[in-house]
């Protein structure tokens, strides 16, 4: 496990913790989650937050300003520490240790689940329904298109990958096969 790891997890962990205090921990995660989309997700901003010739000072005026009403005053205030102590750079993994830590702590799960096309509201309850049973959490479905797979599904909850697409099962006949 890497530092930044390792450091993101504390920072999760005390912000959690904060959330959990007011009962506010999903709502926190949502603002978490929609903040480091906006600064993750522009190179320019990126760039911005990650320069050397701009103190910490003025990134955060700026930053401030424009998140200003959008969040929670606690989750602008743990993104103005992070800002202060040169520790943007950990904001996705820090995002992915709160989803853990909050999911963990409410018995929620988060499924990615790659389809050949897009799921509709009663496929994703479906399969939130069947892997729930699985783990025995109350799963979240997020679907990602994957054109490459030939038919089937790939479900990966946490370190565990569902293979349930044709070519996985091609390929665990093909291995039946050699025995």
């Amino acid at each position: 496990m890497s530092r930044e790891t390792v450091v993101a997890k504390r920072y999760a962990k005390a912000l959690y913790e904060a959330a959990a205090q007011d009962g506010r921990t999903l709502e926190v995660e949502q603002e978490l989650t929609a903040a480091v989309e906006a600064l993750t997700s522009d190179k320019e901003i990126v760039n911005f937050i990650e320069s050397p010739n701009i103190s910490e000072d003025a990134k955060w005026q700026v930053l401030e300003s424009s998140l200003q009403g959008k969040l929670s005053q606690s989750v602008i205030s743990f993104l103005k520490l992070l800002i202060e102590r040169g520790r943007a750079d950990i904001l996705p993994e820090t995002l992915d240790s709160y989803t853990k830590i909050s999911g963990d702590a409410l018995g929620l799960a988060n499924a990615t689940v790659y389809t050949t096309y897009s799921l509709d509201e009663q496929e994703q309850n479906k399969v939130a329904q069947e892997f729930g049973e699985i783990v025995h959490k109350k799963i979240r479905v997020h679907n990602v298109v994957d054109k490459s797979l030939l038919g089937g599904m790939k479900v990966v909850i946490g370190d565990t990958l569902y293979d349930g697409s044709l070519a996985g099962k091609l390929e665990r006949l093909e291995k039946s096969f050699r025995r």
